[in-house]
């Protein structure tokens, strides 16, 4: 049965897109036409070398391979990049993700590798501090690939307030999508790259034919896609929302969202994979087994090769606060004063750790007084 959450694209009608200058030279996407016009023409522009690459001023980021010169993508999971330290992180959060989004980045280059970031590349849509932006700016190439994610967006989809806009609106980041996927040559092989982002649907088919059209004769093509859902992976089936299923054209769908790595689905000619985060957020059982990495994707006329590399990162007791064990009460002792000698035991940035002491004793009080409370609360970390 048709899933209706699911379309149909065609990718003969996808519209041009023009790309900047100091991007990576690119094929142009097929351009659209009235139709009672003739099949549009599909654009091919000579493939660049590596001496025609211009040179950036000093102390700019590193200007990544051209597009002749791509062996393959490597795909960035969750950052959840803030200026604040979430959660029960006990160390310089900021500074330790983008670290990590710095090796990928110099890794990426170091092995030929475009990377495509999976969304959630924030942890809070809005008021990210400007150092933060900047520190982007310096690692990033202008025209990044990425799909923005459900914490990129305080409605349901990124506003002019929401820090993601400014990143797009800038050049530094491209959203990818069925509409404006990326295109170019790795290894002798056409390969586009198209996106689902939070909240839009993920189309049931992709016109192979207009791939094949793209490509020069004898030129292998490949179609990679990048969402980011809540999808029904082995181990994740109670909290998945949508089933992996084939999508007709698309030969690789990496996933967002879901932080841990799960198995591979291979679903007729399509392979879904969710590599997990980059980051290690909540103070959890599946934080402490999971080991941040990242997913590379070698092209060549072989086929596709996968294989998650690790990223650099610390044990997950060097980075959390530990779980506070409270001594066996009696039941006259109050719960209130043991609950309160727990939270100044861990004091953590982003309020967590108060926002659980209140939800453990507002019960007590009368529902105004709590809801009063609650909302003092909020003004103070918000």
């Amino acid at each position: 049965m048709r899933d209706p959450s699911i379309d149909d694209v065609r990718l003969a009608e996808l519209p041009a897109v023009d790309v900047p200058e100091f991007a990576p030279p690119q094929s142009a996407a097929p351009v659209s036409s009235p139709a009672s016009a003739a099949e549009p023409e599909i654009l091919i522009e000579p493939e660049p070398q590596l001496a025609d690459v211009p040179a950036r001023a000093p102390g700019s980021p590193t200007q990544s391979a051209p597009v002749s010169a791509w062996a393959g993508v490597l795909f960035i999971g969750d950052l959840h990049l803030a200026h604040r330290v979430p959660g029960f992180r006990r160390d310089d959060y900021p500074r330790a993700i983008l670290q990590k989004l710095r090796w990928a980045i110099e890794y990426a280059k170091a092995e030929r590798l475009l990377p495509v970031l999976l969304g959630d590349l924030f942890d809070f849509p809005r008021d990210n501090a400007n150092w933060l932006l900047v520190e982007l700016h310096h690692l990033l190439d202008p025209q990044t690939p990425a799909i923005y994610g459900n914490h990129d967006c305080k409605e349901n989809t990124p506003g002019e307030h929401d820090t993601v806009s400014i990143l797009v609106a800038s050049g530094l980041l491209r959203l990818l999508s069925a509409e404006h996927p990326w295109t170019g040559v790795m290894n002798g092989c056409r390969v586009f790259i198209g996106g689902t982002c939070w909240g839009q649907k993920i189309p049931w088919t992709f016109d192979r034919e207009a791939v094949a059209t793209a490509a020069r004769s004898g030129e292998p093509s490949y179609v990679l896609w990048a969402t980011h859902h809540d999808l029904r992976f082995p181990g994740f089936e109670e909290a998945g929302r949508m089933d992996c299923r084939e999508v007709k054209g698309v030969d690789l769908i990496v996933n967002g969202h879901i932080h841990r790595e799960l198995h591979d689905v291979a679903t007729g000619r399509t392979r879904w994979m969710n590599p997990g985060s980059l980051c290690r957020i909540a103070r959890s059982d599946a934080s402490r087994e999971h080991v941040p990495g990242v997913l590379r994707v070698d092209v060549s006329t072989e086929g596709l090769a996968y294989r998650r590399v690790t990223v650099p990162h610390l044990p997950f007791d060097e980075v959390f606060h530990p779980d506070v064990e409270s001594e066996p009460v009696e039941v006259r002792q109050s719960l209130f004063i043991r609950d309160l000698e727990k939270l100044q035991s861990v004091r953590t940035t982003a309020g967590v750790g108060l926002r659980e002491f209140l939800a453990s004793n507002l019960d007590q009080f009368e529902p105004a007084v709590s809801q009063e409370i609650r909302l003092l609360a909020e003004e103070v970390l918000a």
